[in-house]
């Protein structure tokens, strides 16, 4: 609900220094329960969209957001660049299977994984969860190095690791309650999940992350020419 309203707002449904529907128009219009409205409300004046004002209800804020600020790499060398400063913020990695699924084409199983599981931040905000698995003979050898930056961009530099191919594919979902509460977005909350698989010379899937990002943040923008 809280994604509709801030489009309404993006879109200058609703203008700045505009009253937005009331809680109880709100309510019947989506056919949802006070809390829902009230927690999609609560998101919006926390991001500085809505002011709330005693006794007059709510009205939009001047303040310009650029939401769809994450562009998402469509290519190795874009991908990597754009990652290679991110700071991980490391997170228990509790539950996670021993090792990732692997689809056809996305080469065969290392012995081991090591399963490393991550937030990342814009300006406070958390944008992103990364579940990345490492074969566990590539993560021995820079410990230290994906327990500081993002393990993508430590595979990109090892000399002794040749990439052979590497594939990633956008799904678009919803947020479950763990999701939700990570990314501090409503359940249910559009998101996308990045898979990107990276597989050595020797057919070994060596990194296969899934990157789940907020839905309001992320932009696909690809040049067809």
């Amino acid at each position: 609900m809280a994604a509709v309203l801030r489009r309404r707002i993006e879109e200058g449904y609703w203008r700045p220094g505009q009253k937005i529907s009331t809680l109880e128009e709100l309510e019947e219009e989506f056919h949802v329960a006070r809390v829902t409205v009230r927690q999609a409300v609560d998101l919006l004046q926390k991001e500085g969209l809505v002011d709330r004002q005693q006794g007059r209800g709510t009205f939009v804020t001047d303040k310009k957001i650029n939401r769809r600020w994450l562009h998402l790499a469509t290519s190795w060398s874009s991908l990597v660049s754009t990652i290679r400063s991110n700071v991980p913020h490391f997170i228990d990695p509790a539950g996670a299977p021993n090792r990732p699924r692997l689809a056809s084409g996305e080469g065969r199983p290392a012995e081991s994984y090591e399963f490393l599981r991550s937030l990342q931040f814009q300006a406070k905000t958390p944008y992103a969860i990364a579940n990345v698995y490492v074969a566990k003979q590539i993560y021995d050898r820079a410990a230290d190095r994906f327990r500081k930056e993002t393990a993508l961009s430590v595979v990109s530099t090892l000399d002794d690791v040749s990439i052979a191919r590497a594939r990633q594919t956008l799904v678009l979902d919803s947020a479950d309650p763990e999701t939700a509460r990570l990314l501090e977005i409503p359940l249910n909350a559009p998101i996308a999940i990045a898979h990107c698989v990276v597989i050595d010379d020797e057919d070994m899937a060596v990194y296969v992350g899934d990157i789940v990002y907020r839905g309001d943040c992320v932009k696909l923008d690809i040049d067809l020419l």
